[in-house]
């Protein structure tokens, strides 16, 4: 009997950065023997950074996945709040071998109970957010702490998608699909990271991240109060 494809599951929401989800689903959506369902709570069209994904499959429909992601977005903190979608991904989680993230798609991750106690990447902006939910902070691009690997900010959904491909098909299947999207990234200007990006850059992206800083705060502080009066 062949073996079942290998189900990837892409939690998606109104609001996420749609490169979080697109960038690891370009690269997840080609292992080999592997099926890939994009779900939200609602089913249907979701908007998402001025692009409708339309016709996703509803969460609630899925009974098991071997790999659920949950991209980050504006929304990720408010998303967290949300006990109907932080319950789907909790229920699909409990029963995958892999659970993943990217972005701040990781506080949702720890809004569902899933990283107590566990290492966790995060955009670098957000990343203090994450001991919240019992979570350690990880820097790193991708970062593995048993069966849970998150990624980082945005662009780092690749790095962790060919990290998640060489984990479930192989080095050699990655490196084949990182030669295929002819990833070989080489930046025009080296602002990527804020312990390298030019100071004044520092501080401009820093005022634009002020206005979202308190209402992002007392959302993650809410999902994890909610999170901590879940039953064991």
């Amino acid at each position: 009997m062949a073996e079942a494809p290998f189900h990837i599951v892409f939690a998606v929401y109104p609001g996420m950065t749609h490169l979080d989800f697109t960038g690891p689903h370009q690269f997840l959506s080609r292992a080999p023997n592997s099926r890939t369902t994009v779900a939200s709570e609602a089913g249907g069209a979701v908007p998402a950074d001025g692009l409708v994904f339309a016709e996703t499959a509803r969460l609630a429909d899925i009974e098991t996945c071997d790999l659920i992601c949950v991209p980050g977005g504006v929304a990720a903190t408010e998303v967290a709040l949300d006990e109907a979608f932080v319950g789907q991904v909790r229920r699909l989680a409990n029963g995958a071998r892999y659970v993943t993230s990217v972005c701040t798609g990781s506080l949702i991750l720890g809004a569902a109970g899933l990283l107590h106690g566990k290492r966790a990447a995060c955009h670098w902006a957000w990343r203090d957010l994450l001991p919240l939910f019992g979570a350690i902070p990880d820097e790193r691009r991708v970062a593995r702490d048993g069966n849970i690997i998150t990624g980082g900010g945005v662009t780092a959904g690749i790095d962790f998608a060919l990290t998640v491909l060489a984990e479930i098909a192989g080095e050699e299947v990655a490196q084949g699909v990182q030669l295929g999207l002819e990833y070989a990234p080489s930046p025009p200007f080296n602002a990527g990271r804020p312990e390298i990006a030019p100071p004044q850059i520092r501080e401009r992206y820093g005022r634009l991240m002020e206005a979202m800083k308190a209402p992002r705060v007392a959302q993650a502080e809410a999902a994890a109060a909610r999170m901590e009066r879940q039953p064991a």
